[in-house]
C-alpha cells in the first residue's frame, strides 16, 4: 500500500513538472552544459553576447570596402580595340535549360586573339586535367575518370557556344559544375578556346 502511494505521488509530481515546463513556449528550458551551446570563442554566425573587440559589439565584421556580392560580377570590361563592352552575362537559366542555352546564348565577348589566349590560360587551369591539352578527353584525370569526351568528335564538334557555356556553368553527365570556379566572363573566354579545339587544331 505504501509503495503504491509513493508511486502515485511520484507520478503526480512528474506530471506537474511536465505541465509546468510546457507553459512557456518562448523559453528553451534549462541548459545542462552551456559551454556546449554557447562557445567561449567568438563565432561569426552567432551573437549571444557582446563582443568587446569588434566595432558595435558584433561578432561578424563589415565587408571590406569595395566588396562585390558573389553573384554581382563585374560585367563591363575593356576590349582589345579600347571599347568597353557592357553585358549582364547573368542568365535566368537552370540546369535543365541546356537546349535553350544551346539555341539562344551568343558569346557577348567578340573573338580576338587576346580573348582566345586568355581562354586558353583559363582552360589550362580549369579544364585540361580532364579534357587534355588539345581537348581530346585524354587528361590525367580522364585515365581514372572514364567518359571524358573529345571536343573534335562528331557528337561535339558542332555544339554551339551557348551549349558549352551552359555545360561549364551547370555540368553535364559526369562533369561537375564550374560556376563557382570561373566567372561568366571567364566562361565565355573558355568557350572561345574550346571552339578552337572543336576544329581539331
Amino acid at each position: 500500500m505504501k509503495n503504491k502511494l509513493s508511486i502515485s505521488l511520484l507520478g503526480c509530481v512528474l506530471l506537474g513538472v511536465a505541465m509546468i515546463s510546457c507553459n512557456d513556449t518562448e523559453k528553451t528550458g534549462w541548459e545542462y552544459a552551456p559551454n556546449m551551446y554557447n562557445s567561449p570563442a567568438y563565432e561569426a554566425q552567432t551573437q549571444y553576447r557582446s563582443n568587446d573587440i569588434n566595432p558595435h559589439g558584433m561578432n561578424m565584421r563589415e565587408p571590406v570596402e569595395g566588396t562585390v556580392a558573389r553573384t554581382n560580377y563585374q560585367t563591363s570590361f575593356l576590349q582589345d580595340d579600347g571599347t568597353v563592352l557592357n553585358d549582364l552575362m547573368m542568365y535566368n537559366m537552370t540546369k535543365d535549360s541546356l537546349n535553350w542555352a544551346a539555341a539562344n546564348l551568343v558569346n557577348p565577348i567578340p573573338w580576338s586573339e587576346n580573348a582566345e589566349d586568355e581562354g586558353k590560360v583559363l582552360y589550362q587551369r580549369n579544364c585540361m586535367h580532364c579534357h587534355g591539352s588539345k581537348g581530346a578527353g585524354d587528361g590525367n584525370v580522364a585515365e581514372k575518370y572514364k567518359g571524358v569526351p573529345n571536343y573534335a568528335s562528331d557528337a561535339l564538334s558542332s555544339v554551339s557556344g551557348g551549349h558549352i557555356y551552359h555545360v561549364i556553368t551547370f555540368g553535364k553527365g559526369r562533369m561537375w559544375p564550374h560556376a563557382s570556379q570561373v566567372t561568366p566572363e571567364e566562361r565565355w573566354k573558355i568557350v572561345h578556346y574550346v571552339q578552337r579545339l572543336q576544329l581539331g587544331i
